[in-house]
């Protein structure tokens, strides 16, 4: 086993992405030298001899699978297909080719979805598996179940140092803003500037607005991914949140007086609502000695710069690129 070094050779798969491209900026603030990318053209993450022949000529010593196919609630209703299968293949390449040439460490980002619909709140590391998942995003949920023991069992059979981290829901400079395709609130941040844009009288939410979520700033999963590359060896998952929550309908208030929109809001209660609550319990990571750093508006309010100056036609670049 080799300690980490600001030398050591970091793979960061699916470093264009929002989580991706946040990591390797938190890898590259702490001095580290030699990190690994590839883009999608150049390396297609569902290709096993493409990615064994990589990890054969680049033998990364950590890996960091930021790389998945990810999206809302409609995305996961209208492609189940590719939910399942696209990151099934992905994470199924990655983890066993870097065990085979020799990774020293691994490092996987799951999801709270992974949780039961109905888990007790805040949910719990020893939740999983405990209930049925919430049927609007189970085929995603299922594939990164399915990574998370997958990792457990090279962990278990050969002691291959894999760890896995269950992030919240993340935003941040670099999101996904296309409407089809896009999470809760790059969706609103988008809807609230257009209708701004257009002088629209009101902006229309899916469903109640009465669930509540919780969002970490895609910046401060970054720097727990560092910490925990460093700190954390145990192959039982950790949740990565901020430890609280708001509603829908509260996170819509926001986002609209940050953005300018003077309109109303209706609730079109039609459309699903998704999970009632989703809450990380993150006491298991506070203990380690880490917790979030970015504010919920102030975070929102970069987002928001960053969607003017950058976003605005981002298509969904989430996917493994």
């Amino acid at each position: 086993m080799t300690a980490l070094e600001l030398h050591s050779r970091i793979f960061v798969a699916g470093h264009r992405g929002l989580v991706g491209g946040a990591i390797c900026r938190a890898l590259e603030a702490r001095g580290f030298t030699d990190i690994v990318k590839r883009t999608r053209s150049e390396l297609d993450l569902r290709d096993r001899a493409a990615v064994d022949a990589f990890f054969r000529n680049e033998r990364p010593e950590y890996v960091i699978l930021a790389a998945a196919k990810a999206g809302g609630i409609l995305a996961n209703d209208s492609f189940p297909v590719e939910f399942l299968r696209d990151n099934l293949e992905i994470q199924t390449n990655v983890i066993d080719a870097a065990f085979r040439h020799e990774a020293q460490k691994f490092v996987f980002l799951g999801s709270s979805c992974i949780y039961p619909k109905l888990a007790p709140q805040p949910m719990r590391e020893d939740s999983l598996l405990t209930g049925p998942l919430e049927p609007t995003n189970e085929w995603y949920a299922i594939a990164k179940i399915a990574g998370v023991k997958l990792c457990q069992a090279y962990a278990r059979q050969h002691g291959f140092r894999a760890i896995s981290l269950m992030p919240t829901n993340l935003y941040g400079p670099g999101d996904n803003f296309d409407l089809k395709s896009s999470h809760v609130l790059p969706a609103m941040i988008r809807k609230f500037h257009e209708a701004k844009t257009a002088g629209a009288p009101e902006v229309v939410i899916w469903g109640t607005g009465k669930p509540r979520r919780e969002f970490l700033h895609v910046d401060d999963l970054a720097d727990a991914v560092c910490f925990l590359l460093e700190r954390y060896e145990s192959p039982e998952i950790i949740n990565v949140g901020v430890g609280q929550d708001v509603s829908i309908a509260e996170l819509a208030a926001i986002v609209r007086e940050i953005v300018g929109f003077t309109g109303g809001i209706v609730y079109d209660t039609g459309k699903p609502d998704g999970t009632p609550r989703k809450l990380l319990d993150v006491e298991k990571i506070t203990a380690l000695g880490w917790k979030a750093k970015i504010a919920l508006r102030d975070g929102i309010r970069e987002t928001y710069r960053w969607y003017l100056a950058e976003g605005r036609g981002a298509t969904d670049h989430a996917a493994h690129s």
